[in-house]
């Protein structure tokens, strides 16, 4: 039994959004009204229409799927200024729901339909969240992906375009899209250069595919943090790896059920992840076709979990350690998150929340991992120690 608590209590949290794209991020309104703009003919301009096709909740069976909704996003992120109102906006978003510092990705390959220059498309998206913290405060960065599914040349370029633009808004390089005969080794050379000029990198992993795909995007190209890694689980060795190095996941649950990577929240890892000490991140991953925040993602998580205030604090200040940003930055930083965490308590209403229904549990033999007993079965308190 905890205390039962508020999705406002949560949003009052100071948080970070680690993992979203910026092209499954609009508003709905702003799609609607770019399109008329710009000319661009939308399935429907009726919004519930129009959102009924995006949402992946509705339309979704498999990663594939929920990837089908992007080519309407897109079709009006092909100019300037539809780029920099959709970053500035994602950021505004974001602020309002407590989110003190956001990475934002995407990749400037797919924004080229209308003839726009690469640097134009990077500068466009920069100019809008330096507007957002100017206006707001909130802190960002942005990770520029590669993609997959496309060859090394485009993911070399991105890389390129990730150098170029170090220390000027730029703070990290991804390779996304469908993991299915697109092995990330494939994309070593664009790693190589990023790791070269010591650029933070991160990588989709183990969400529509197994723990080969974690390992390689660890091992094969350096990747500084995993998205997703749904299924780490599947390999004991390997979880304790990215335990024993600290190496965080950028989990996205509400989008990883969208996209039938877990079944249900029962069986979906993260619970487990976070009793077994794993450095675990939420983010919400595309906050239009998943119709999430970062708030109602930890807000779900404390329903189905029974997560306290105390475990969530822990999980947001994991956030914060884990971003791309300077250690000074973010030693400072982090002084000034736990500082608002320590003013917000669980409310004294009374209400709790029975969390006695029985979650299924791990199979350890299956996995190879040694089940936690004693001390190592339970967490310490929130700690502004970076390297926890």
């Amino acid at each position: 039994m905890v205390p039962e608590l508020s999705l406002a209590l949560i949003e009052s949290l100071p948080k970070t959004d680690l993992h979203v794209h910026l092209d499954g991020s609009l508003r709905l309104e702003t799609i609607i009204d770019l399109a008329s703009q710009q000319g661009v003919s939308l399935p429907s301009t009726d919004p519930s229409k129009l959102f009924s096709m995006l949402y992946a909740g509705d339309v979704c069976n498999s990663l594939d799927d929920y990837l089908k909704g992007f080519d309407i996003t897109l079709s009006v992120l092909q100019t300037e200024e539809g780029l920099e109102r959709a970053a500035f906006e994602l950021a505004e978003d974001a602020w309002n729901e407590g989110v003190w510092f956001i990475e934002v990705r995407y990749s400037p390959m797919l924004h080229m339909q209308r003839g726009l220059r690469l640097t134009q498309i990077v500068e466009a998206v920069l100019r809008g969240l330096r507007r957002a913290k100017t206006d707001f405060g909130i802190r960002y960065g942005v990770i520029l992906c590669g993609i997959r599914s496309m060859n090394v040349e485009n993911s070399l370029r991105m890389a390129e375009l990730a150098v170029a633009y170090k220390n000027r808004g730029v703070v990290g390089f991804d390779l996304a899209g469908s993991e299915v005969n697109n092995p990330a080794k494939e994309h070593m050379v664009a790693f190589q250069l990023i790791l070269d000029n010591n650029i933070n990198c991160t990588a989709h992993a183990g969400e529509a595919f197994g723990p080969d795909s974690i390992a390689q995007a660890i091992h094969k190209c350096g990747a500084h943090r995993i998205g997703h890694g749904t299924r780490l689980r599947e390999d004991g060795e390997l979880l304790n790896y990215v335990n024993d190095h600290r190496i965080p996941l950028e989990v996205c649950p509400s989008s990883n059920l969208q996209t039938k990577a877990a079944k249900s929240w029962a069986a979906h890892p993260v619970d487990f992840y976070v009793d077994y000490g794993i450095r675990v991140t939420i983010n919400t991953d595309n906050r239009l076709i998943t119709d999430t925040t970062v708030s109602k993602e930890l807000w779900l998580c404390h329903k189905h979990y029974g997560w306290s205030l105390e475990q969530i604090k822990e999980i947001v200040i994991a956030g914060f350690k884990s971003a791309f940003l300077p250690y000074r930055e973010k030693v400072d930083l982090l002084q000034k998150v736990t500082a608002r965490l320590d003013e917000i308590q669980v409310p004294s209403n009374g209400k709790l929340l029975d969390t006695r229904t029985p979650t299924p549990s791990v199979d350890y033999h299956d996995t190879g991992l040694v089940e936690p007993r004693g001390e190592a079965a339970s967490q310490a308190a929130p700690s502004t120690d970076i390297t926890r």
